[in-house]
């Protein structure tokens, strides 16, 4: 059963444009390294309801396990390590 693992980004006042690229190209290359990605989408929000979140990201993986394995994999947690230092992080996982 597909797992889509949706994540809000809100960037810390300070974070420069340049590290907020960086930040969203590192995300967007999960596809090519991490195992059981289907799909990744990426975007900056356009309203004012997600509370100051700037940037949302769906991730479709084939299963729970995906999931899982996603969590721990290396290229992963590299880019998530580094964009907690850079802002707040919220996530959330369902399947159907």
């Amino acid at each position: 059963m597909p797992v889509n693992h949706m994540v809000w980004i809100k960037f810390n006042e300070g974070t420069t444009p340049a590290a907020i690229e960086e930040h969203l190209a590192g995300l967007r290359s999960l596809p090519d390294h991490v195992p059981g990605i289907l799909e990744l989408t990426l975007g900056t929000n356009f309203t004012e309801r997600a509370r100051g979140f700037t940037h949302g990201m769906m991730v479709l993986l084939t299963d729970r396990d995906a999931l899982a394995a996603y969590a721990v994999h290396p290229a992963h947690v590299a880019v998530a390590s580094r964009l907690v230092k850079d802002g707040e992080v919220m996530a959330l996982d369902f399947d159907y």
